[in-house]
């Protein structure tokens, strides 16, 4: 099931009963899966071709006049590309635009370095009003588009856009766009992941299971604002996590779980993310071990947190 053709299924569906949705595109309309959008509503759908800041002020301007952008492109070009005019002419103005970046991080895989986005999430999550989103799977992409049309403001979507398989069972999953979701119960350590990192913290609690260690996995699917709530719970039930994310260990979800800790609890949280370093050209295999993006640093990172509840406890 490929990420791209359920989101440019699911735009379709927003615009057949919502006729002020707009499309923008930046010249990678066949590769985002949003050309089944031009074809199917050619008068609202836009391409500006290499253009990207003035396709995000162009939609700021139909946001002004009452319509409902959604811009898509690979991810470092719809976010620190045109940082400015995100934080300017749409959200300091206060514009309901909805952005979509796709293959975040490691995800960009061939294209290399220079479109892996590994800051995406901190330079977003630095600006005011900005609400991140991230799905786990194509149940919560779908989910997540319409929660995010049902939103009155800008939303940022990080998302895979190749093949990937279901997680969530569409019959019995309702996304709340602003509500972690508690995959798994445990007792011993809190696993928090995002986006990619999902199916390799629940393998990695599979691991940690087999040697008698009960890892709590929940999906923080939105990063920000952070559901601190569900988030401090459970480590405060364990006593110690892990933050796995497909993204820079700076400025992201391990960023945003410490910040809200720092002044309500003391556990020890260690981190499996990109440790400040750019990308390089590789498939998505490789890559998760080139960058330790798997399930056993995760749970080599789980047992170091649950290590150091231990010697924190036994400090003066």
């Amino acid at each position: 099931m490929w990420m791209r053709d359920i989101m440019a299924q699911t735009l379709i569906e927003l615009m057949e009963s919502d006729p002020d949705i707009v499309v923008l595109d930046a010249d990678l309309a066949a590769s985002n899966g949003t050309t089944a959008v031009h074809q199917r509503f050619p008068e609202r759908t836009f391409d500006v071709g290499i253009a990207e800041q003035n396709m995000v002020c162009l939609a700021a301007g139909l946001a002004s006049y009452g319509f409902k952008p959604y811009i898509s492109s690979f991810t470092p070009f719809a976010t620190r590309r045109v940082c400015d005019q995100i934080a300017i002419s749409v959200l300091y103005a206060g514009m309901n635009v909805k952005i979509i970046g796709t293959d975040p991080g490691i995800t960009a895989e061939l294209n290399g370095g220079t479109h892996m986005s590994m800051e995406d999430v901190g330079v977003l999550r630095s600006i005011p009003g900005s609400v991140i989103f991230e799905p786990a799977d194509p149940v919560q992409l779908r989910q997540g588009l319409r929660a995010m049309n049902d939103y009155p403001g800008c939303v940022y979507m990080r998302t895979y856009r190749k093949e990937w398989s279901p997680l969530y069972d569409p019959e019995n999953y309702h996304l709340d766009l602003f509500r972690a979701d508690v995959l798994r119960q445990g007792r011993d350590v809190t696993i928090l992941a995002s986006g990619l990192m999902v199916r390799e913290a629940l393998e990695a609690a599979d691991r940690l299971a087999a040697q008698g260690v009960d890892a709590e996995v929940v999906n923080v699917h939105t990063i920000k604002p952070l559901d601190a709530e569900t988030v401090l719970a459970s480590l405060s039930k364990t006593g110690c996590g892990v933050a796995a994310e497909n993204h820079n260990v700076i400025g992201g979800l391990r960023s945003a779980v410490l910040e809200a800790a720092a002044d309500r609890l003391s556990v020890p949280i260690t981190a499996v993310g990109v440790a400040d370093t750019f990308g390089e050209v590789g498939t998505l295999p490789y890559l998760k071990e080139r960058y330790h993006l798997d399930a056993g640093t995760i749970a080599e990172q789980a047992k170091r947190a649950m290590a150091l509840k231990k010697s924190w406890r036994c400090a003066p």
